[in-house]
């Protein structure tokens, strides 16, 4: 049987660390992956493994404390966006050098979108980390990113999950990765008092940098709540056309946008999920 894969990545926040683990338990499997597309957190993650680097971010990212995240988080007096994200790109080139993206080892698409005409805009060539900062830029959250004559922000905005963007071949199974599956409850692993110090510093400061009723804690926690509710509809749209081969499922509430200091444990939730789904596949030949 062939193994070859086109891996597709969903945005999805730090629950996107589940993509490192899905691809590790497709790799131990036998899954070859021969092309990636990715839309915000995964267009990160995609990167990175088209350019043989994953395994870098993966024992980096797998430090992080609490701490660490918020000191990652380089807030703004503007009122594009709460976080400028250069911070944590800044680091992550020290890590990882930039690399222009026709140069992978691994065909690799990013997707974003351009706020003024409402259009996709797929990187396919060029810097990774340019692509990457401007897939992630989610609105009200990350600054947006200046592209020539227009303004780009989060991919997942319009393609939370870039199917037709992955450079498939013929014979290539079609595997996703959606950010967007059915809820579970979680028991929580973590020091909730850590995670409590950190989630009052960002309510503080938001409320701080926010002004007026417009831009009250309130209008936030509502844009957030339903950007998030049409960018998981648009998910699982699009999964119902493309009909993938494989779809391996994360619970959509199986973390926050800032919790990468649970890396471990999500990292783990993607093996768990992917080898549920690749027996699951197998099963039903």
């Amino acid at each position: 049987m062939n193994k070859s894969v086109a891996l597709v990545l969903s945005s999805g926040g730090s629950r996107g660390l589940a993509h490192i683990g899905a691809i590790s338990e497709l790799g131990k499997h036998g899954f070859t992956i021969t092309s990636v597309s990715g839309s915000s957190i995964g267009a990160v993650i995609g990167g990175l493994y088209a350019m043989g680097k994953l395994e870098d971010y993966t024992n980096w990212v797998s430090t992080f404390n609490i701490r660490d995240v918020w000191g990652f988080m380089d807030f703004t007096l503007t009122t594009h966006g709460l976080l400028k994200g250069k911070r944590v790109f800044d680091k992550m080139k020290d890590l990882i050098p930039d690399m222009n993206i026709e140069d992978m080892p691994i065909p690799f698409a990013a997707v974003a979108t351009d706020i003024i005409t409402e259009k996709e805009v797929v990187f396919t060539q060029g810097s990774f980390y340019e692509a990457a900062r401007a897939s992630v830029a989610i609105p009200a959250v990350f600054t947006p990113v200046k592209y020539g004559d227009t303004i780009l922000v989060d991919g997942g905005l319009l393609n939370p999950v870039p199917i037709e963007y992955v450079a498939r071949k013929n014979g290539d199974m079609l595997i996703v990765v959606n950010l967007y599956g059915k809820k579970v409850t979680r028991i929580p692993k973590e020091d909730e008092t850590e995670k409590g110090y950190l989630n009052g510093l960002i309510k503080t400061l938001t409320i701080l940098i926010s002004t007026g009723d417009i831009h009250s804690m309130g209008y936030y926690s509502l844009l957030s709540r339903a950007s998030s509710a049409m960018i998981h509809r648009i998910a699982e749209m699009s999964i119902e056309k493309r009909k993938p081969d494989l779809v391996i499922n994360i619970p959509h509430d199986s973390a926050n946008t800032f919790d990468f200091y649970r890396a471990k444990e999500l990292i783990q939730l993607g093996e768990s999920a992917a080898k549920e789904a690749i027996n699951y596949y197998y099963k039903n030949l």
